[in-house]
């Protein structure tokens, strides 16, 4: 089977190209290894910025749909050192530039946006090869193949694609999550919930960091960074809830119980999330007929920028192919061009770099100072 614009990956980069193509009147399909919508959760909150990944969604025609799950209150920040003082404590005054969503309700109005079937469920991609003359194809795992004019890996971190434009591979980026939820926080979880209060709650130290959220139906989501190599994570047994629990809590001895009741009270198990990384400044030789977007262009540890920037690639594509629709390769050249200059800027988190919040004596307040001067 032929079809002319073919993606990989139904994250929300790629269903955001989708959109954009679609309501300019060209015919997409995405195929995705998932069995359906909901097969797999869908991760925690996002916070979408007016600088790219609304940017994105105006281009996909969906603000109202987005101002429509935006959770009220959830720009609200606070950072408390390890002994619980609160050094910053930022209300969502509601004029900030990055409302919160979750995000399989993003995911959820971009799919509601498309026709149906435009979504193949349960196509789980083994390998592509280049045909020639700017065509590629597809083999699944269940033998089936497709052809395309354009391809697109909108495919994650783990590409399949990728390896048509690029030999690089994701390597470990020194940091692990370990995440945990407290469920009915305010009445079971009382000092939790005020620790963390209407929105997002960071309480970092170097190599190591309590990052909460509090997120829809009175759930508070916490992500514990640590910068430990692989190795140490493997020590510990995962399948063992309670060990492993106990054990990441010991990385926090002396810090407050508000702030480490996010970890010992978690009313699911821990499950580690290891942070992967394309090399800053990731870019390739163009090659007729394929491209990339989102992680499978640049991935880079969690910062709050991921999701928007794929968003923009997945606008910035499809606006490209549609001011270019008999010339796919000036598309193709105009949209990586832009992609690559700002995937070159190294990773950061709320406008600070990476490496700077797990470094240094003094993160908390060094953390502080940087955000205030970045105006958050």
């Amino acid at each position: 089977m032929h079809t002319p614009v073919t993606i990989i990956g139904a994250g929300l980069g790629g269903l955001t190209l989708a959109r954009v193509l679609h309501v300019r009147g060209i015919p997409v399909t995405i195929y995705e290894a998932e069995s359906s919508p909901s097969a797999r959760a869908q991760g925690g909150m996002l916070d979408i910025h007016d600088y790219n990944g609304q940017l994105a969604l105006e281009a996909a025609g969906l603000m109202d749909e987005f101002h429509a799950i935006v959770l009220e209150g959830r720009q609200a920040m606070r950072v408390l050192d390890r002994d619980g003082t609160v050094l910053l404590d930022k209300a969502d005054d509601g004029t900030g530039g990055r409302p919160e969503v979750q995000r399989s309700e993003l995911r959820r109005i971009l799919l509601d946006s498309l026709p149906a079937g435009t979504v193949r469920w349960g196509r789980k991609v083994s390998s592509t090869r280049t045909l020639g003359e700017g065509r590629h194809e597809v083999t699944f795992a269940d033998g089936g193949t497709v052809s395309t004019s354009l391809l697109v890996g909108a495919d994650g971190a783990w590409s399949r694609v990728r390896p048509l434009l690029s030999t690089a591979t994701p390597e470990y980026a020194g940091t692990s999550f370990v995440e945990t939820y407290l469920f009915d926080a305010d009445t079971r979880h009382p000092a939790a919930a005020k620790a963390v209060g209407g929105g997002m709650l960071i309480a970092p130290a170097p190599g190591r960091e309590i990052f909460a959220h509090r997120e829809s139906g009175d759930t508070l989501h916490t992500y514990v960074a640590l910068a430990e190599p692989q190795d140490w994570f493997d020590a510990i047994d995962f399948t063992d809830a309670a060990a492993a629990t106990a054990r990441i809590a010991r990385e926090f001895d002396g810090w407050a119980p508000e702030l480490t009741a996010l970890i010992t009270d978690g009313d699911t198990a821990p499950v580690l999330r290891p942070h992967y990384t394309l090399p800053t400044g990731h870019r390739w030789d163009r090659v007729p007929g394929v491209t990339l977007l989102g992680d499978a262009a640049h991935l880079a540890p969690p910062n709050g920028e991921g999701a928007n920037l794929a968003l923009l690639d997945g606008a910035e594509l499809g606006q490209a192919i549609a001011a270019h629709p008999d010339d796919i390769e000036t598309a193709l050249t105009a949209y990586e061009e832009a992609m690559f200059l700002r995937s070159a800027e190294p990773p950061t988190f709320e406008g600070v770099e990476l490496s700077e919040i797990f470094s240094g004596d003094n993160t908390t307040h060094g953390l502080i100072d940087m955000i205030t001067e970045k105006g958050k």
